[in-house]
């Protein structure tokens, strides 16, 4: 058996202080990419499930009961759900996937790359507006919303959010903007990170005084408190289908996936925030 390799940044104390947004995001790129060459290296033998980032925490703790439970460790891998599609059609050896949005999960689809008969709608969430948790006020979210004005009030003030251009957390905040009506004056100010997990780390270190994540990001970070929420009626439905590959090893699999689906991994994923699709 293969073993998981996993890879860490540190940073130091002083480093932390002074590291620019865009500092800190590429180094973030460069360790993805040689997350994705290590993914390369051959399949697990354990089932390899690929999972949108705002899963992680609700995630490892399922897997932590599952190993408990069955004996067999699951090797999570987690990110933006369009780079991991895209890995998995490059050949990254993913015997589950899961989505934080239909897009994805329908390129997956429409690119052969998972068993149709086995997608579902796992699990639901809510898109907010985070800051720091030393700071006070909220922002009202609604039509003309006074968020460039709130982010002028602070020098370099940027809105870290998911790469509208790609990552679903980002998709659906810049639907909800231009929906509010505030997209264009703020546009300029956006922070992109390559995941939501990024862009909550933004906010999180007092590197960007908001940002916009999913409710259960903004729950499993005690830096940063939720400004906002934004109307549901702004953007789609955040939802996160579950699918099988097809190139998945089914003995491995199938006894995962369907764990998902089970009343206590729904209760689990409740506990973190999640709501029923």
């Amino acid at each position: 058996m293969k073993a998981a390799v996993a890879t860490t940044v540190t940073v130091s104390p002083k480093s932390q202080a002074t590291l620019s947004a865009g500092t800190m995001l590429r180094r973030v790129l460069s360790v993805a990419a040689v997350g994705t060459s290590l993914l390369f290296a051959g399949h697990a033998a354990a089932q390899q499930v690929f999972a949108a980032a705002s899963m992680k925490d609700a995630l490892d703790d399922l897997s932590a009961a599952y190993t408990k439970e069955t004996g067999k460790k699951p090797v999570l891998v987690y990110g933006a759900s369009s780079t991991l599609a895209r890995q998995i059609e490059k050949g990254a050896p993913a015997d589950v996937f899961i989505s934080a949005d239909q897009d994805w999960m329908d390129y997956a689809q429409k690119h052969d790359l998972i068993d149709t008969g086995t997608r579902r709608n796992l699990l639901g969430n809510e898109l907010v507006l985070i800051a720091p948790a030393t700071t006070t006020g909220d922002v009202d979210l609604k039509s003309g919303a006074d968020l460039d004005a709130k982010l002028a009030q602070v020098p370099n003030g940027k809105l870290a959010m998911g790469d509208p251009a790609h990552v679903p957390a980002g998709l659906y905040g810049k639907a909800a903007l231009e929906k509010l009506g505030i997209w264009s004056k703020v546009q300029g100010k956006v922070a992109a990170a390559d995941n939501v997990r990024n862009a909550l780390l933004l906010v999180a270190r007092g590197e960007a005084p908001y940002g916009i994540v999913y409710k259960t990001d903004a729950n499993a970070e005690k830096r940063v408190r939720i400004a906002g929420t934004f109307p549901a009626d702004s953007h789609a439905p955040i939802v996160y289908p579950v699918a099988v590959t097809k190139q998945a090893n089914r003995a491995d699999a199938d006894p995962f996936y369907k764990f998902l689906q089970t009343p206590t991994a729904q209760a689990t994923f409740q506990r973190f925030g999640f709501s029923r699709p």
